[in-house]
């Protein structure tokens, strides 16, 4: 079963994922520590439209500055055509009511002279003039627009009203109109004339007016264009200035941006524990290269329950990533065999919270703990030997107690006796208790661990030294010894005790092991001039 607990984030860490916050979690901002910055996609599509806000603010006062100048020409445009229309109207409908008043007045003449000149024959004069009366109509009918027109309020149209009143009254009476009315068509006619020629000048002068007020409305149109072009300029040196700092500091951005990023793949990268990014379809988005010594067959976007791995290191894979975790939590100590040629390896698995494009994923985090394990279990075993120093020293304590009381009684025993064969029986005793002490001593020795006490030993001589301690073994069971020792001096830093216990213990082991009257061979040799390692 895969132990959980939490763990204690230190107060200086810094976050390199978007990790997720659980309801009960409160963020606790460290001393010190800034606000984190937005995402990198997100910084570069603000940074993006930061840039493009100058250039479209430009483009749009650009835009507006030409559809004003637009609008302002056409007005202008309108204005002086407006203008210009009016004048001609005016003096097109004043010339026009000029001409039918000349018209209406020589037909008034013409049909009043036509009507006397048949009085005058003696003919049949028709009782009712319907002709003369239509034109004395119409001339009577014209007077009126004429005294509605700015000419008539003048001190000629004045004149010119009455004298057309009197040239009307004139046609009613033949008589009058024999002595008077030649006279009078004479002077509205030749008064007609002189409006008609200062309309025609009025009409050059509309003219010369139109030129002026085009002219003039082309000036304003040309100002209104050289002020657009300059506003333009201003707006586009503006906007490139503005848009060509936004791009600097987007540019600054994007190198700070891509440090920020180097740094952070050179912290993963450096990392010895083994980091990699699980979304919540299990697969893995991001590693670093620690994962992947570890994982060689894993690759990016592969799912953990792929063939990655194998043995403890799949169900470890399976194990982290099949359950959804709401803060940082330890989720075991696992053991992987990994390469039979390479040592296996003790891993710490941790699981975090981490939000992956909306959904929830978890960072994996695999933390070598081999030399830790090791130390461990060394400590373990010490611990345990310790144990067992204290029972042996214990047992050896109870068994001394006895042999010495026994070594006693032999002792006293062999001062009295004189037999041969109760010595042989004594010597007998003496060497198992001898055996027992030893053995006492050896399981003593077993259980704790004794530094080495290094000093310039000739191992040969130590050799000898040691068949003597054993040679009362060897007599006994008439083992003959035969020794081939190297004729060049075999010296070195030694601990000389241990290393003599040693050399007893194999000819003890040898003697026991073999037959009685055998040889035992002892043979040294140099075999390296030099320490290797």
């Amino acid at each position: 079963m895969i132990e959980e607990k939490p763990i204690q984030k230190p107060d200086d860490s810094r976050v390199v994922y978007s990790r997720v916050q659980s309801g009960t979690e409160k963020e606790i901002p460290s001393r010190g520590s800034k606000k984190e910055k937005p995402s990198r996609p997100n910084a570069k599509r603000g940074s993006l439209l930061r840039g493009l806000i100058p250039l479209s603010i430009g483009f749009v006062v650009l835009v507006a500055l030409v559809f004003g100048l637009g609008v302002s020409s056409v007005e202008e445009l309108k204005k002086v055509s407006g203008e210009v229309l009016d004048l001609q109207r005016q003096q097109s409908s004043q010339l026009d009511l000029l001409l039918n008043l000349r018209v209406a007045a020589s037909e008034l003449n013409n049909e009043a002279r036509a009507r006397d000149v048949l009085e005058e024959r003696g003919g049949f004069v028709p009782p009712i003039a319907l002709r003369l009366r239509n034109a004395r109509s119409e001339i009577a009918r014209l007077l009126p627009r004429f005294s509605s027109t700015p000419l008539a309020e003048t001190e000629r149209g004045r004149a010119f009203v009455n004298n057309v009143q009197e040239f009307i009254s004139t046609t009613e009476d033949l008589r009058r109109y024999s002595l008077e009315g030649f006279e009078k068509y004479k002077t509205v006619d030749d008064q007609l004339g002189q409006f008609l020629s200062d309309a025609r000048r009025e009409q050059d002068a509309i003219l010369l007016r139109s030129a002026q007020l085009q002219e003039e409305a082309e000036k304003r149109i040309n100002f209104l264009t050289l002020l657009a072009t300059v506003a333009g300029l201003i707006v586009a040196a503006a906007t490139v200035w503005e848009a060509y700092r936004r791009f600097r500091q987007l540019r600054r951005s994007l190198a700070e941006t891509e440090r920020e990023r180097e740094f952070s793949r050179q912290i993963l990268e450096g990392m010895v524990s083994a980091v990699a990014a699980i979304d919540s379809r299990h697969r893995i988005r991001s590693a670093n290269q620690a994962f992947f010594q570890l994982f060689p067959a894993a690759t990016l976007n592969a799912s953990v329950h792929d063939e990655i791995a194998s043995g403890e290191a799949e169900k470890m894979l399976e194990a982290t990533a099949a359950i959804s975790v709401e803060r940082s939590t330890y989720r075991g100590r696992w053991m992987l065999n990994g390469d039979p040629n390479a040592p296996a390896k003790t891993l710490d698995a941790y699981a975090s919270p981490l939000d992956i494009e909306g959904e929830r994923g978890l960072i994996l985090t695999l933390v070598d703990v081999s030399e830790a394990a090791e130390a461990e279990a060394e400590l373990r075993r010490k611990a345990s030997l310790a144990a067992v120093g204290q029972a042996a020293a214990q047992l050896a304590h109870e068994i001394k107690n006895p042999l010495g009381s026994i070594r006693l009684g032999v002792s006293l025993l062999r001062d009295i006796t004189q037999e041969p064969q109760g010595i042989t029986t004594l010597d007998l005793v003496e060497r198992g208790i001898e055996h027992l002490n030893n053995l006492t001593l050896d399981v003593t020795q077993f259980s704790v661990e004794k530094p080495l006490s290094l000093s310039e030993t000739d191992v040969n001589k130590l050799l000898n030294d040691s068949l003597e301690l054993v040679r009362d073994r060897t007599e006994e069971k008439k083992i003959r010894i035969e020794r081939k020792t190297s004729d060049e001096e075999l010296r070195g830093m030694l601990d000389a005790a241990q290393l003599r216990q040693v050399f007893v213990n194999l000819l003890a082991n040898a003697t026991d092991a073999s037959a009685e009257g055998e040889i035992v061979a002892i043979t040294t040799e140099r075999i390296a001039s030099r320490l290797v390692g």
